[in-house]
């Protein structure tokens, strides 16, 4: 059976799968290989760089004739980073992490569909209030970037698709297999959006030990923190902490933040270990399903994989 529900019908995929919009991960390439597979790729436009979204954007639209979006990071991005991209016809653009009501008003007017990311009720409210055509529920078992004080994806989805009805949900937060995206669907979604398990792929922008990483990581090494915000000098909002792997720095620091914040010596010693290369450029940003991740497919194969998955369990399930 095809899994077809309200997402599918709206965005005009096959498949009820998107692809996260990972900054560093998530280029052209991999957005296109989701979409060719049948899912909906979303290109991790971040926080709009002109030269990286020029680049990218050439890429995803070469690379598949079939729905694919940008995401972009809410907080960290002006109106002229949505103009660029909305020149570009994309079908839809995800806003997440901050205020989407600047940018809301121009996405829908020219007729893209706009995702809104949620990570409380309160935002939930807010995505229905400047009209989302889909809402993305994080838990918080999401590799990256999420709520400090959020809730877990199994309990946090249902109550979002009670409060948003009739708008379309996916669900994000510890999804890396078909299993998971038939729950998002038990659990009222319709939809999932997977972040880490498409970031070991073979069209992922990520460098080799970052795949190595994520193939051999375990969930229980995963952290949600903020010290490597503090040190990379990152301006993310203190709402948002982000779930990685290990890391030695976190070792180091972890419960002294407020102490590294007031450390320029520290952060220039951070700094310093990246360019000798005793410390990786970026943290492994992974979630907690980072324990079902064992191989590194093609992504429009995973996007298929997942789905057959999916529609193994829910009809094995529906035998009950």
């Amino acid at each position: 059976m095809a899994l077809s529900t309200a997402f599918t019908k709206l965005l005009g995929v096959g498949h009820p799968i998107a692809l996260a919009p990972m900054g560093g991960s998530a280029g052209g390439a991999l957005a296109a290989a989701v979409s060719r597979g049948g899912g909906l790729g979303l290109l991790g436009g971040g926080n709009g760089d002109r030269e990286w979204l020029a680049r990218e954007l050439a890429i995803v639209a070469e690379g598949t004739a079939k729905p694919w979006g940008v995401g972009f990071l809410s907080w960290a991005i002006d109106v002229g980073a949505v103009e660029r991209v909305l020149v570009h016809n994309p079908r839809a653009v995800m806003l997440s992490f901050g205020d989407p009501r600047p940018f809301a008003g121009r996405i829908r007017d020219a007729g893209v569909a706009l995702v809104v990311q949620v990570t409380d009720l309160e935002e939930a409210r807010q995505a229905v209030d400047v009209g989302a055509d889909v809402i993305v529920a994080q838990g918080t078992e999401s590799g990256g970037h999420g709520a400090r004080r959020g809730r877990s994806t199994l309990p946090f989805v249902p109550v979002v698709v009670d409060l948003v009805a009739p708008v379309p949900v996916l669900a994000a937060g510890g999804i890396a297999d078909g299993r998971g995206v038939a729950a998002a669907l038990a659990l009222g979604a319709a939809g999932a959006l997977v972040g880490t398990r498409f970031q070991a792929t073979a069209e992922s922008l990520v460098d080799a030990s970052t795949i190595k990483a994520i193939i051999e990581g375990r969930g229980v090494d995963t952290e949600r923190n903020s010290v490597l915000d503090i040190a990379r000098g990152s301006r993310w909002p203190s709402k948002y902490t982000a779930r990685t792997l290990g890391h030695p720095y976190l070792d180091q620091w972890r419960g002294r933040e407020a102490e590294l914040a007031a450390d320029p010596q520290a952060k220039r010693a951070y700094q310093d270990a990246v360019e000798r290369g005793d410390l990786p450029p970026l943290p492994v940003w992974a979630g907690e399903a980072v324990d079902l991740i064992t191989d590194l497919p093609s992504a429009a194969d995973l996007v298929a994989t997942l789905a057959a998955q999916a529609e193994d369990v829910l009809a094995r399930a529906g035998r009950y």
